[in-house]
C-alpha cells in the first residue's frame, strides 16, 4: 500500500519537529515477538488505521468511521502514551516490516478501565499475527505496568477475537456491555495465563 497523506495534518513532520517526535517515540517501549514488532506509531501508520476504521470491519466500533473520526480515534488512542503511560502500537511484521495492524492498551473517551484491544489489517488475519502481539501487550500490561486489570471489547460475532481473548485467559463479564454498539465484555487479570 502506498501511503499518500491527504490533508496537512497527516503529513510527517520535518525539521527540529521530526528529531523531537522521534526521540518521544524512541522512549514508549518497543515489543518484539517470534515474528512481529509493536512499536511506536508514526503519522505514516494513520493510511492503515484508516484503512481499518473506514471499513465495514468497524460496525461494531462505531464504524464505518469517516476519515475525521478515524483521525480523532488515532490521535486519542496514540495520546494515551503521554497522558496514561499506555497507548497504541503498530503492530509490524518482523520480516520485511509490513503494518499488520495495531493493538492498544488504551483509556478512550468513556472507557472505565484500560482497555486491551486489537485489529489486525484484512491480509494478516488469521496468521497467528494477533496472538503474538496481544500477549506482549498483555504481558507488559500486568508485567511492565502493573495493571489491576483490562478488558477487551468484542464483537460478539468476532469468534476468533473471542478465542484470542479466552487464550490470554480473559473471562466474559456477563453484566457489562461496551462500545457504541452492543460488545461483549472480555476481563483480563493478572493472575491470566498469556500463550
Amino acid at each position: 500500500m502506498t501511503v499518500t497523506a491527504t490533508y496537512p495534518w497527516e503529513q510527517p513532520p520535518a525539521g527540529a519537529s521530526a528529531v523531537l517526535a522521534a526521540d518521544i517515540r524512541a522512549l514508549l517501549p518497543h515489543l518484539e515477538t517470534a515474528r512481529t514488532v509493536l512499536r511506536a506509531p508514526v503519522v505514516g501508520d494513520f493510511e492503515y488505521y484508516a484503512e481499518i476504521m473506514m471499513s465495514e470491519r468497524a460496525v461494531y466500533m462505531g464504524g464505518p468511521m469517516s476519515r475525521h473520526d478515524a483521525w480523532l480515534d488515532f490521535t486519542q488512542c496514540v495520546s494515551n502514551w503521554v497522558l496514561r503511560g499506555h497507548g497504541l502500537w503498530t503492530v509490524t511484521a518482523r520480516e520485511g516490516g509490513e503494518v499488520l495492524g495495531f493493538v492498544l492498551i488504551c483509556y478512550e473517551f468513556g472507557d472505565l478501565e484500560p482497555e486491551l484491544g486489537y485489529f489486525l489489517r484484512k491480509g494478516a488475519e488469521g496468521l497467528g499475527y494477533a496472538g503474538e502481539a496481544v500477549a506482549a501487550a498483555h504481558a507488559h500490561g500486568f508485567k511492565t505496568l502493573g495493571l489491576p486489570q483490562m478488558v477487551s471489547y468484542i464483537d460478539p460475532a468476532n469468534d476468533a477475537s473471542i478465542r484470542l481473548a479466552e487464550r490470554m485467559g480473559a473471562v466474559r463479564d456477563a453484566d457489562m456491555v461496551g462500545g457504541d454498539e452492543p460488545a461483549y465484555v472480555y476481563r483480563h487479570t493478572p493472575e491470566g495465563v498469556a500463550s
